[in-house]
């Protein structure tokens, strides 16, 4: 995908016009569709505002990454002192047997998860 695209699409997920957006960011809704179209391309500082204002990395901006969390984000640590990028370099080290079993076992656990909320939406419902 390309920035203007990324930048339409961030926009419309915040229910924002071009002009809310522009008005927000200080610059002209001419210069929003431009870069929205992709006849213009925002400076470093520009990017670097459209991407701290919605909260992505200015990778995601470009259409370099699908993941669009800032990347500082990948070092926070999600529990004790592992992070993203440690379960990411562990994966990407792996064989793949292992590699295999250990996303055959995240996907276990999703199904898991999806079917616990789904049995307690169940025994929430006024029909039982």
């Amino acid at each position: 995908m390309k920035m203007g695209e990324v930048l339409a699409e961030l926009r419309k997920d915040k229910n924002l016009k071009q002009k809310d957006l522009a008005d927000l960011l200080n610059l002209s809704i001419g210069t929003i569709s431009n870069y929205e179209t992709g006849s213009h391309e925002p400076d470093f500082t520009t990017l670097n505002k459209l991407a701290d204002f919605f909260q992505v990395s200015t990778d995601y901006m470009l259409g370099r990454t699908t993941l669009p969390y800032d990347i500082s984000k990948l070092n926070e640590p999600l529990m004790g002192d592992v992070t993203i990028s440690s379960l990411a370099n562990t994966l990407l080290n792996m064989s793949p047997e292992d590699l295999a079993s250990a996303i055959e076992y995240i996907n276990l656990l999703r199904y898991r998860t999806r079917m616990i909320a789904e049995e307690n939406n169940y025994n929430k419902s006024p029909d039982n």
